[in-house]
């Protein structure tokens, strides 16, 4: 739906899919930046703000540090075996 502020739901699925014993997730993607969300390059190039992406929304840094963190405390023991 192309919705970043479903990122944190949809990643939180994906980590609660290799708990329950799914092994075909092998990795996720979050798209993530300084600030959220996009915005479109102006004519003027200073009009740009710091931080925010210029391609597709991201989720914000306090976001993406929150879903890694709650990614890695729940998921390191499930992870532990599955490699090669």
């Amino acid at each position: 739906m192309k919705d970043h502020r479903l990122q944190p739901l949809v990643f939180n699925d994906c980590a609660h899919q290799i708990l329950e014993g799914n092994r075909s997730i092998v990795g996720m993607m979050l798209e993530s930046n300084i600030e959220a969300g996009s915005q479109p390059i102006p004519a003027d190039l200073k009009q740009l703000k710091y931080g925010v992406s210029v391609t597709d929304p991201c989720v914000d840094w306090a976001t993406t540090e929150e879903m890694l963190l709650r990614a890695n405390e729940e998921l390191r023991g499930a992870l532990k075996g599955r490699q090669g």
